[in-house]
């Protein structure tokens, strides 16, 4: 049997192999090029290495704040950050960036660190574990990076997951018992539901878990790192506790839904107001929009798509879940330009004494609140407050001075409840007309209650030329509910309720001035 001759190549199909050979080692080029970059670059990552795998039926869009997150989970990995705190609004990536990706890409240069991941939900956990194992087992991921590290057969489930280098990834969440092992890098993603937003017991489990579960895994607490990222829920939420109790601590990274021109941050353990322009993050970086209002990714979310979002979560919700200020500027029940300020007292027809005292005396405790108010028909002036964190003695000891310095008080309130009931016991025979009071209703209910009063421009307070810090009362009473510390509107409410609801001695009073006038006179002549 003949056999047929080989056949010949002719010379334009070899220019053609030539060509194509020059272009696939062109592309091979490239892609080693991309994947040098990807290995220095998170963003670079996350881009063409992260998302195909994430997101393999959806366009990819950049955007600024997708840059800013990646960038400062890049600063963690150098090192220059060891406490990132980041708080944007849902549907943003930020689980996909924070807790899906970045575990995988450090994992190329430092394929022994080991993970600690947490959610409110372990089903969540799992799913962003799962998530990031995608990735790593991409054809592409594989090709690029797969002689860095292998995974382990003998410990690799949904739960934890381990590489030959010992590095390794373990969930948990605040629905779960404690879990024994530690981590280099701890990151707790949502840690609290949204439909569990108004949930104290929640907002507090979520807390506490972090206090007693994830903030002590750390294998080396003074090298390794924890992020937090979030959606804002509530003023004192797992964000604000951090904020609030481990100042300068936290590198706070903000994207509201909408810009805002300042922003409320933590100062001297005071939620006040600074301009977004001068608050840069520890590399530098700050919010790049410059119009009130502008969104983060229209795109993404558009105007009027925010539109529905507001109408279906409530003004509250807006501020804390999308602004990430669980406090509206303006003020939630007690809005911030109805309130009017003297600088000269009228004639009071009656001045009183108000107290919320605390349950002991902590750096980490309720504060003293106490305050003199007087009210001259139907307006109430406050004139005078005080603020701190007191002992049983040293309230009391505050209540007799005040009081001995203003003999005109007709009655001094103190809420029957916490240390207030040993002061009641202890000041009822010495001073007269100490009132306990049983307020009925929750703090909210009583703040509503002053509402009226309020709106009606009934209410005054000190100008900062006489009360140089009236703004730590403003600040909480307008941000009122969600406050870490209610206590300056609970002597508030208290006073202003039982101001309103008293009956009225106007006549009475106004005739004992008017006799006393007269008598003066009648001496005046008899001189």
């Amino acid at each position: 049997m003949s056999v047929a001759p080989a056949r010949m190549m002719t010379p334009l199909r070899a220019q053609h192999l030539e060509v194509l050979m020059l272009l696939e080692e062109r592309l091979r080029r490239e892609r080693m090029k991309l994947a040098d970059l990807a290995e220095r670059d998170f963003h670079t990552f996350f881009q063409y290495f992260a998302w195909p795998v994430l997101e393999p039926f959806t366009k990819f869009q950049d955007n600024w704040h997708i840059h800013a997150m990646c960038e400062h989970l890049q600063a963690v990995t150098n090192g220059h950050i060891k406490r990132l705190l980041i708080n944007l609004p849902f549907r943003h990536l930020k689980s996909r960036i924070v807790s899906q990706a970045w575990p995988v890409w450090e994992w190329i240069a430092f394929p022994h660190l080991q993970y600690l991941t947490a959610s409110y939900s372990r089903d969540l956990a799992i799913r962003d574990a799962v998530d990031a194992r995608r990735i790593i087992n991409s054809g592409q991921y594989q090709s690029v990076w797969g002689d860095r590290f292998m995974m382990t057969s003998d410990q690799d489930v949904k739960s934890r997951y381990e590489n030959d280098r010992r590095g390794s990834r373990t969930i948990t969440s605040t629905d779960s018992t404690a879990t024994g092992f530690g981590g280099n890098r701890l990151i707790f993603d949502d840690p609290q539901n949204v439909k569990q937003a108004d949930s104290d017991a929640e907002r507090l489990q979520s807390i506490e878990f972090f206090r007693g579960t994830m903030a002590t895994r750390l294998n080396d607490p003074k090298n390794d790192v924890a992020v937090i990222v979030q959606q804002r829920l509530h003023q004192q939420d797992l964000s604000g506790w951090c904020l609030e109790n481990q100042p300068g601590r936290w590198e706070h990274v903000v994207f509201p839904m909408e810009y805002e021109r300042t922003r409320a941050v933590y100062m001297s353990g005071l939620v006040v107001e600074k301009p977004t322009s001068e608050l840069p993050t520890l590399i530098g970086w700050t919010d790049p929009r410059t119009v009130e209002g502008e969104l983060i990714d229209p795109r993404r979310i558009d105007a009027a798509t925010l539109e529905g979002i507001k109408a279906d979560i409530g003004e509250y919700h807006t501020h804390a879940q999308l602004q990430q200020r669980p406090q509206s500027r303006g003020g939630v029940i007690f809005v911030r330009d109805k309130w009017n300020f003297w600088k000269e007292l009228p004639q009071l027809d009656e001045t009183i004494l108000s107290l919320d005292a605390a349950f002991k005396d902590t750096k980490t405790s309720d504060y003293v609140a106490l305050q003199l108010w007087g009210r001259a028909g139907s307006r109430m002036y406050l004139r005078k407050r005080h603020r701190e964190r007191l002992s049983f003695s040293g309230t009391v000891s505050l209540v007799r001075t005040w009081r001995a310095l203003h003999p005109e008080c007709t009655a001094v309130l103190i809420e029957d409840k916490a240390n207030g009931s040993a002061v009641i016991d202890t000041l009822t025979l010495e001073i007269p007309g100490v009132i306990a009071i049983n307020p009925e209703g929750g703090k909210v209910a009583r703040a509503y209650a002053c509402q009226p009063a309020h709106e009606a421009g009934n209410l005054w307070l000190p100008d900062p030329t006489v009360d140089p810090k009236i703004e730590v009362f403003l600040t909480e009473v307008t941000s009122f509910p969600g406050v870490p510390h209610d206590d300056e509107t609970d002597a508030f409410t208290q006073a202003v309720n039982w101001l309103r609801t008293r009956p009225r001695t106007d006549g009475f009073l106004e005739m004992m001035r008017q006799q006393l006038a007269a008598q003066r006179a009648d001496k005046e002549k008899a001189r």
